[in-house]
């Protein structure tokens, strides 16, 4: 498949305009309709008349908005079975570039300003194999970061990417799942309370492969997440799914993307998050395209989310755009709202005071996500993180 390149049109970048199929100077509707590039300044200041942006001060970024940014300082570790290989490639490399572009300001910058990837080979095994990358920020200094992911023809892997400590990072992810691969990322965000992070995740799925990537973020000031999923060739199966809890003054924010391109692939999103204190903030925007060429698409997404408290806002708007409607089906749905009563009562009436049924409403809403990592220690400590978030609001 032809990977979908655009170019700003001169004049009208600092607009945030470009020409398209609605017409020279209207604003971009659709989120393939953006502007792609690698050059920081093919893309406008950040401002939130900007739909990529309106729901995010770009006071909030701490200067990850900046031209050129230092490169990731911070300590980076990696845990991994034999035979997987681990390298520093710069841009020149085969693999860098081969899983998508940015779409926004942080991910450009930070493109151009890492001089190399770090490059996470894995090779086919004859079991399961689990790859760990904790990357630990030491230095408040807005800085770059580039990982590149590839799994080989066979491989069935997971991959977790840790992100700690106290840091502002504009992170690119590019993950590159081979044929009849089946890879497992997990992407967790347990940053320090005056941390900012963006990250563009860009995955590209080979034939008969499967992807679920897993987005955990209950750390952090500022958290901006935007996976992205490209097919190659029929037969690609990507879940992507994602659980979030912010606290007061919290901005998190996922932006889930599938490009359905090409035949009989399928996709599944789900993301669940919940939200307590004054100016908790929560954005989701999940879009779906289903291209002209890509008969037998079955894909679904859904967002919801709980209210603990007043003052906690959540933005969900699910997207879906279709351009044939020889398709196996496709659907969103969308919800934000404060406890269930039926659920409540259920439980009160079998003896369960009403603070622990509240505890065990919003555990089991979340676990149903965190259970799906399938890493004992790891579900063990996200848990632990949500239970230390509840007895603080004492939800």
């Amino acid at each position: 498949m032809t990977e979908l390149t655009q170019t700003a049109q001169p004049g009208l970048a600092q607009h945030g305009l470009t020409e398209h199929s609605h017409g020279y100077g209207v604003p971009i509707q659709t989120r393939n309709e953006r502007v792609r590039s690698t050059n920081v300044g093919d893309f406008a200041p950040i401002t939130l008349r900007d739909e990529q942006w309106r729901y995010l001060a770009v006071e909030r970024l701490n200067g990850l908005d900046a031209d050129v940014l230092d490169e990731f300082s911070g300590d980076i570790s990696l845990s991994a079975p034999d035979g997987v290989v681990a390298s520093w490639v710069e841009a020149g490399h085969e693999a860098f570039g081969a899983a998508g572009t940015p779409e926004d300001r942080t991910s450009a910058a930070a493109w151009s300003s890492a001089q190399a990837a770090y490059l996470i080979d894995i090779p086919a095994a004859d079991s399961h194999q689990e790859v760990r990358l904790t990357l630990k920020a030491t230095d408040a200094e807005p800085s770059a970061l580039h990982i590149i992911v590839r799994a080989a023809k066979f491989t069935e892997a997971t991959v977790v990417l840790d992100h700690t400590g106290n840091g502002n990072l504009a992170e690119n992810v590019e993950i590159i799942v081979g044929d009849e691969a089946k890879l497992t990322l997990v992407s967790i965000q347990q940053w320090d309370d005056k941390s900012a992070h963006t990250s563009a995740q860009f995955a590209k799925i080979g034939r008969n492969a499967k992807l679920k990537h897993i987005v955990a973020s209950l750390g952090g000031k500022t958290v901006r997440i935007t996976p992205s999923v490209d097919y190659t060739a029929p037969g690609g199966d990507a879940e992507l799914l994602g659980v979030y809890f912010a606290e007061s003054d919290q901005h998190l924010e996922h932006r889930p993307y599938v490009d359905h391109g090409v035949p009989n692939c399928k996709s599944r999103v789900t993301y669940k998050g919940a939200l307590q204190g004054n100016k908790a903030h929560t954005v989701w925007v999940g879009d779906v395209l289903i291209r002209k060429a890509a008969e037998g698409t079955d894909t679904y997404e859904l967002n919801r989310n709980l209210l603990l408290t007043d003052g906690a806002r959540a933005d969900s708007v699910p997207n879906l755009e279709i351009e044939t409607g020889q398709i196996e089906g496709a659907g969103h749905a969308s919800a934000s709202g404060r406890f269930d009563d039926e659920q409540l009562f259920y439980l009160q009436a079998r003896g369960i005071d009403e603070l622990s049924a509240r505890k065990l409403v919003v555990r089991g809403f979340l676990n149903e996500i965190v259970q799906q990592i399938g890493i004992e220690d790891i579900e063990d400590r996200l848990t632990a993180a949500i239970e230390a978030k509840l007895a603080r609001s004492g939800a």
